[in-house]
């Protein structure tokens, strides 16, 4: 397999998988707004203020600790991708992810791995990807890539810092966070969502902002994160979360610009205190995502990593 593929496929998995599964948690609609499932049935009068609402709605979604989880999600021309699973966060984020690529340079690449679909497996040190027979006609028989969050980390500089805390802390009711966080926040009304009376509320989030106040990074990770993020274009993000009656999440959507595009998330939370399951797969079928690196002739932490990307050699 050319290194360039690897580069290309491995970091933009990681990212792919992080941003659609939690911080994510998630991803079945695209852009954002009411889609065709949900009808706005009127607006009321606010009797709670959307503060004290969300906050409700936040510690009620973090103490369910699980949940059925439908994702869309679009990082401009990188990828476009759904996500269908089952995710826990009692202690860590934990469960399975099904995940389609179905548009995209990440999709290009899944295509020549052999596969545009992929199963992720989420414990609490590392998630594993598994790919298709190409892939592992291609690294010894193994069908499975091991990402260890602390490798992540170390791949991608201050934004591999993020990844690794949204992948090990990231839960559904971060999205509620945002908005308690953002300090503009505004109930937009109460609407049907399949099926359920939800109350919808809205706001925009500084993102250099929404990653110092929803990590642990150090100062120096925060400043790095910045620049990066300004680099891509990110500034600004809108956010736009619906709670049921139960005061739990039962949609998000995160939406904004960057250099590259626009990207957004959709995701649908339900049958919250489903049975999570997610087992380890067979180290004798697991090639770890470093090891594969190295044996590519590709040095972690190199810009080759940093980026995802590289020239075709």
């Amino acid at each position: 397999m050319k290194s360039s593929t690897v580069r290309r496929m491995g970091l933009s998995i990681a990212l792919g998988t992080a941003l659609a599964s939690v911080a994510a948690c998630s991803s079945t609609g695209s852009s954002g707004g009411a889609g065709k499932d949900d009808k706005t049935v009127g607006k009321g009068t606010t009797h709670v203020s959307p503060i004290a609402a969300l906050r409700t709605a936040e510690q009620s979604t973090d103490k369910a600790d699980s949940a059925k989880v439908e994702s869309s999600t679009v990082l401009g021309t990188l990828m476009s991708m759904d996500a269908k699973g089952n995710l826990g966060w009692s202690d860590g984020i934990s469960g399975t992810l099904t995940m389609n690529y179905t548009g995209g340079s990440m999709a290009d690449a899944m295509r020549a791995a052999g596969s545009t679909s992929m199963e992720a497996r989420y414990l609490p040190d590392a998630y594993y990807a598994k790919m298709g027979e190409k892939f592992a006609a291609q690294a010894g028989g193994k069908h499975w890539i091991k990402y260890a969050y602390d490798d992540l980390a170390k791949l991608g500089g201050s934004s591999g810092a993020y990844l690794k805390d949204q992948m090990q802390n990231s839960t559904p009711n971060q999205s509620v966070k945002l908005l308690l966080a953002s300090g503009d926040v505004k109930k937009v009304g109460t609407e049907s969502v399949r099926g359920q009376q939800t109350t919808h509320y809205s706001g925009t989030v500084n993102v250099a902002d929404l990653a110092s106040k929803n990590s642990n990074l150090t100062a120096s990770q925060l400043e790095g994160l910045k620049k990066q993020l300004t680099s891509a274009g990110v500034s600004t993000e809108q956010v736009d979360i619906w709670i049921n009656a139960k005061d739990l999440l039962v949609k998000k959507v995160e939406k904004g610009e960057m250099s590259s595009g626009e990207y957004s998330q959709t995701a649908y939370y339900s049958d919250y205190g489903v049975k999570v399951e997610a087992t380890v797969p067979p180290a004798s079928d697991t090639e770890d995502f470093m090891t594969l690196l190295k044996k590519q002739g590709v040095t972690p932490g190199s810009s080759d990593t940093s980026t995802g990307s590289g020239t075709s050699s």
